[in-house]
């Protein structure tokens, strides 16, 4: 049952980051930087990301830890997604796909990883008070929740739809 489990959630992370992938590949130029509902398009990815990878990690505060961050420590600076206030940065296309392959691997890298035992526990996130099993779904959900948003924002302004990504779907297959 475990390997049945972190098939399906392997597949469904995959599945909404190629959405959210889409997205970024669609947006056009002149509407980056404009508004999704309460934040521009730029930081309404970087959000689903940030949060993406935050929650594919043990604890918050295991992201500066990462080869990632650390190489892009300009761009996260002060961690200003942990603040209680709008977001003032903005994001280009080239680091928010390389951010985006960044969370692809360390999504197949993670629940690959998994133990029963970790999938019950608590996560080390005190907001969160449930089995890392449901970080997950929670995580899953929260990504596809921004994803809907751009994608109705990209058909509003452009006319041009995000495809449906289904779970068996895989990016490499379907381009191979």
């Amino acid at each position: 049952m475990l390997d049945l489990f972190k098939d399906l959630i392997a597949r469904q992370y995959e599945a909404v980051l190629c959405m959210l992938a889409a997205c970024v590949e669609r947006c056009p130029d002149d509407r980056w930087n404009e508004p999704v509902a309460n934040l521009k398009f730029c930081q309404a990815v970087f959000h689903a990301l940030f949060y993406t990878d935050v929650y594919l990690g043990r604890t918050y505060d295991s992201l500066r830890e990462q080869p990632f961050h650390r190489e892009h420590a300009a761009v996260f600076a002060d961690y200003e997604e942990r603040e209680d206030r709008p977001p003032q940065r903005r994001y280009d296309k080239a680091f928010i796909t390389a951010y985006l392959q960044h969370c692809r691997a360390k999504a197949a890298r993670v629940i690959a990883e998994e133990t029963a035992a970790v999938l019950e526990s608590r996560p080390g996130f005190d907001w969160l008070p449930c089995p890392r099993a449901e970080v997950h779904l929670y995580n899953i959900r929260h990504v596809h929740h921004h994803a809907a948003q751009l994608s109705l924002r990209l058909r509003l302004d452009t006319g041009d739809g995000i495809p449906w990504v289904g779970s068996g779907w895989r990016r490499d297959v379907a381009e191979g």
